[in-house]
């Protein structure tokens, strides 16, 4: 993977941020700060020559590697990714968003999308899915590696910290665990919530390969995403902002936790979201 394909990446990744823009609003519920946040990581995975072996036709089979989205709140994120990488979500079902009815739920389904991996939301669930099915590759020789996306407020949960310990028991090198590290959930800063700085350094002691990068750089977030251990399950700590490419977001990280666009907010994001082609790089 060279410079040339992290240049594409960022050419096609304002699309999708606008489709997150435009789904939230439509809807006028969601939560665009870290769905914003998240873009560049989830891309780097899904994009077609991005760093995870997976198919829109292969959905049903073992021959893959998984992605579980642990902070389900941002799934508008991995929609319009789906979208962009060819799954069967059009551009106008991502407008159905959070309707009665709609595949597209506010939190992910995997009963309506069957490349949904989990139906998560439930803050830390999602995680210890992913070990689940990452022991299960394991026991069954599978070389294929499970993904899954935490938030820095779901670290809070005490059932992250099982995982923390029993991953690293059962040597699940074949795992790898990225931490959406945007500091801000729904009550406040995560510091003043429940402080959990340094992030790396509790991840290295629970015996964890720990990495920490720049989550909207696509060159970093692949090198981390490529380097693992044969027995160490992997953290990587992807410092992010939150509402990433709109700037009355970016100012307010709390606020926009949850809080969707009106219609003259709505249009400013949009317009900055196309001028700003340089994200990820």
């Amino acid at each position: 993977m060279n410079q040339s394909v992290f240049n594409r990446w960022a050419s096609e990744t304002p699309k999708i941020r606008a489709n997150i823009i435009k789904m939230i609003h439509q809807c006028a519920s969601g939560h665009p700060g870290g769905s914003l946040s998240s873009v560049e990581i989830i891309y780097a995975l899904f994009a077609k020559d991005g760093v995870m072996k997976h198919s829109p036709s292969k959905v049903n089979t073992f021959d893959r590697d998984r992605f579980i989205l642990s902070k389900g709140h941002g799934v508008p994120a991995l929609y319009a990714i789906l979208h962009a990488v060819g799954y069967d979500i059009t551009e106008s079902e991502l407008m159905t968003l959070r309707h009665l009815g709609s595949r597209l739920q506010g939190h992910p389904d995997r009963v309506r999308l069957p490349y949904i991996e989990a139906s998560t939301g439930s803050l830390g669930q999602g995680a210890s899915i992913a070990q689940g099915i990452a022991m299960s590759y394991k026991l069954d020789k599978n070389p294929h590696r499970v993904y899954a996306l935490i938030g820095d407020g779901e670290m809070q949960e005490g059932q992250i910290w099982e995982v923390a310990s029993s991953a690293v028991h059962h040597k699940l090198g074949n795992f790898t665990l990225i931490l959406d590290y945007n500091k801000a959930q729904i009550d406040g800063t995560v510091k003043e919530v429940l402080n959990m700085d340094p992030p790396e350094k509790r991840w290295e002691a629970f015996g964890w390969n720990t990495l920490v990068i720049n989550g909207h750089k696509y060159e970093e977030i692949v090198q981390a995403l490529t380097t693992t251990h044969p027995e160490k399950p992997t953290m990587i700590i992807a410092h992010t902002i939150k509402g990433k490419g709109v700037s009355f977001m970016e100012s307010n990280i709390v606020g926009w936790h949850g809080s969707a666009p009106n219609d003259e907010q709505c249009k400013q994001a949009l317009q900055e979201i196309q001028q700003n082609q340089a994200i990820g790089l």
